[in-house]
């Protein structure tokens, strides 16, 4: 399924690029003083290629044509077995912005693209997955493209460095700024060039990272593990992926520099009602106090104040332990977000292995803010569709070889993928077994999950995994978008039939757990072109405007009423299975793979339908994932002693779950930080106002 970015389709700039690390977009950064070039001039016809790379893994290719006043784009790759087709065509005006612009084909999920813009005679008009529009500019006429291919940044910047402040509205919404970052030299096939890069922001959470050569035309578009970079300048993807990577850092770092506060005297958080999820119920009104990383006592409210003590006024809501999203695949751009939404541990389902291991020393360094990170050892088999993450073996011994390497550093599972040779499984998960790990994944293609929990894992990974073992047929490759396209079947399957339970009943028997991933699903199969999806309601109006358009588009390709039914109706029945491993006693896990944040509210609210009452979720997703995990005699509960992770609710979430939605305050490790003063960075319009502090 789809990995992270803080909501998934949500990274308009971004353009569909990483289906696997997907909330790796570029940082911003500080201008310099030095002026920018006047607008490029389009060369004479000419044909330019650049490479798509994962993780140094060759995947696809972007294809130009251009000429004075026109271009032809072709973009394609192919990573975890699938991946966006576009085609595009683009008409210049003489300013240099886009008379005309059409762009067909799919995107990574199946979505089909018909997007088309025309300015005549002053007058704009387009049609996008969101719907049509239309507007009389009397300004600036540049239309930013839903689905465009990575080098519109190339047109986007071409109209910024004409600008006088290399800033503009743009249509639909919004307004786009360009900052120039700075200069260096690569080496290439004809000598060396200097590039210059830049950071795009202003309608999405995060800017998007680029370069420009010295005659100010497209070079490559980078994050920490992907990048479209120039023909014959491959050599030079780790170089700038590195760049992307400690330039986004650099901006992460000045946000925490103004957000995280760290006092030096303890700190009380009074006038709160105190979730217990051993009763499921709130106790209070009480103070919590805090010293250092720790909760040092809980006490009455009328309790005096220490000498030098900061009082936080939780003004009667609710204080509840941090929460766990159990399937993140985390990197800097959705680590603050995470939490400001009360999400202060994260168990990673699979990433590029020394990507994370610098997350997660900038989060323990305090350099950057952070949830606690649980490391699952990524192990994938190598074939024409493997997903370019982790380790990639192609024997039995690879695998053994991959699990052992895993197992001497700081990794709590094993998690196995699609192209894995089902017959490795049970050899693998004794050697992980054997030094302490545990073992989930997805059902390697051509095998089922009666084969994978006959082979002992711990865990199934998405329920999609689980159910297409009940409507496959015989030798159908799910290593392709068929293991998202095939649910489509679900509508038309009994769960109460032998296949159907046979497969809970061994789950229940055998103790395994699973992780559902229900949000994406409910995205996945529910969201419709032009239709706000039902997850993101509750906040899509504070978002930038770019987010706000991703939000109303399709993932899967709707081709017929038919398929519109079918997919609809596919949820209930993954939702009605949820119910029966619930009713079973099958252990259910909080995890998005969206990205966490504002998804795994959503996740956490979809618990409801399956049978899970408000208090009961906000046990689970506390202490009960830190007891899943053995964390739970440092975490999970608010308790003299145990580390300081907890948010503050201003309502009452056991009363009515949406609450956990307008998060006033996050401690982590005695790390304040106020959710108001974090969204402003994000461009987010704050859900709550900043709480009373009064200082000593």
């Amino acid at each position: 399924m789809k990995n992270r970015i803080l909501f998934s389709g949500l990274l308009v700039l971004l353009f569909s690029i990483v289906a696997c690390s997907k909330d790796e977009a570029a940082p911003a950064a500080s201008a310099t003083s030095e002026p920018a070039p006047a607008a490029v001039v389009l060369s004479e016809p000419e044909t330019e290629s650049f490479t798509v790379l994962v993780g140094g893994t060759d995947i696809g290719q972007l294809d130009v044509l251009h000429s004075v006043d026109s271009a032809r784009i072709e973009y394609e790759y192919s990573n975890n077995g699938r991946g966006p087709s576009i085609r595009e065509s683009i008409t210049f005006a003489e300013s240099g912005l886009p008379r005309e612009w059409s762009i067909v084909g799919n995107m990574t999920f199946g979505n089909e693209v018909d997007e088309q813009f025309s300015l005549v005679n002053g007058e704009a008009s387009w049609k996008d997955a969101t719907g049509t529009g239309t507007a009389s500019p009397a300004g600036s006429s540049l239309y930013v493209a839903q689905d465009a291919s990575p080098y519109a940044l190339w047109v986007y910047a071409r109209a910024l460095l004409a600008d006088e402040d290399h800033e503009m509205p743009v249509l639909p919404g919004g307004t786009l700024r360009l900052d120039r970052i700075e200069d260096f030299p690569v080496q290439g096939p004809s000598g060396q060039l200097m590039l210059t890069t830049y950071a795009l922001s202003g309608i999405d959470l995060n800017p998007t990272y680029f370069l420009l050569d010295q005659n100010e035309q497209f070079f490559a578009v980078m994050s920490p593990r992907f990048a479209v970079v120039r023909e014959g300048f491959e050599a030079e993807d780790e170089r700038i992926r590195a760049l992307a990577e400690e330039y986004a850092a650099k901006r992460f770092e000045t946000i925490q520099a103004k957000v995280a506060r760290n006092f030096e005297t303890p700190v009380r958080v009074s006038n709160v009602y105190v979730f217990d999820p051993s009763t499921q119920s709130r106790s209070g009104p009480v103070s919590v106090q805090v010293s250092g990383e720790r909760i040092s006592a809980v006490l009455p409210l009328d309790t005096p104040l220490e000498e030098g003590e900061v009082l936080i006024n939780g003004d009667g809501g609710t204080l509840l332990a941090g929460m766990y999203e159990m399937h993140g695949h985390l990197g800097q751009n959705s680590a603050l977000l995470n939490i400001a939404a009360g999400i202060t541990s994260v168990r990673d389902m699979g990433n590029n292995n020394e990507v994370l291991s610098g997350l997660v020393e900038k989060i323990q360094s305090g350099r950057l803010a952070g949830p606690r990170i649980i490391r699952s050892g990524f192990i994938e088999g190598k074939s024409p569709f493997s997903s370019n993450n982790g380790e990639l073996v192609s024997s039995q011994e690879e695998a053994l070889a991959a699990v052992e390497r895993y197992a001497t550093g700081e990794f709590y599972q094993i998690k196995i993928y699609n192209s894995m040779n089902p017959e490795w499984v049970p050899a693998m998960v004794e050697a992980a077994h054997a030094s302490g790990m545990k073992v989930a994944g997805h059902v390697p293609a051509f095998s089922n999950a009666d084969a994978m929990i006959a082979a002992g894992y711990d865990e199934m990974t998405h329920i999609n995994q689980v159910m297409l073992g009940w409507v496959l047929e015989e030798g159908e490759d799910t290593r392709s978008l068929l293991r998202l396209t095939a649910l489509r079947r679900l509508p038309a399957l009994d769960l109460d039939s032998p296949r159907v339970m046979k497969t809970i009943d061994a789950m229940a028997a055998n103790g395994v757990a699973i992780d559902p991933t229900l949000a994406i699903h409910e995205v996945l199969l529910r969201s419709r072109n032009g239709k706000v999806s039902s997850g993101v309601v509750d906040y899509i109006d504070n978002m930038p405007a770019g987010v706000q358009r991703e939000a109303r588009k399709a993932w899967a390709e709707i081709a017929s009423p038919e398929d519109d039914t079918a997919y609809w109706q596919a949820y209930d029945k993954i939702v009605a299975t949820l119910r029966i491993m619930h009713e079973k006693g099958i252990l259910l896990l909080p995890g998005t793979d969206l990205g966490g944040s504002f998804a795994y509210h959503r996740e956490l609210e979809l618990y409801q339908d399956v049978g899970m009452t408000a208090p009961e979720i906000l046990a689970w997703a506390s202490f009960g994932m830190a007891d899943y995990l053995g964390q739970s005699d440092e975490l999970g509960s608010i308790e003299e002693g145990k580390l300081a992770d907890f948010l503050l609710v201003p309502g009452d979430p056991t009363a009515d779950l949406k609450a956990i939605k307008t998060i006033s305050m996050v401690m982590k490790g005695g790390t304040v930080y106020f959710p108001s003063e974090i969204y402003p960075e994000f461009g987010i319009e704050p859900f709550t106002d900043l709480p009373e502090i009064v200082y000593p």
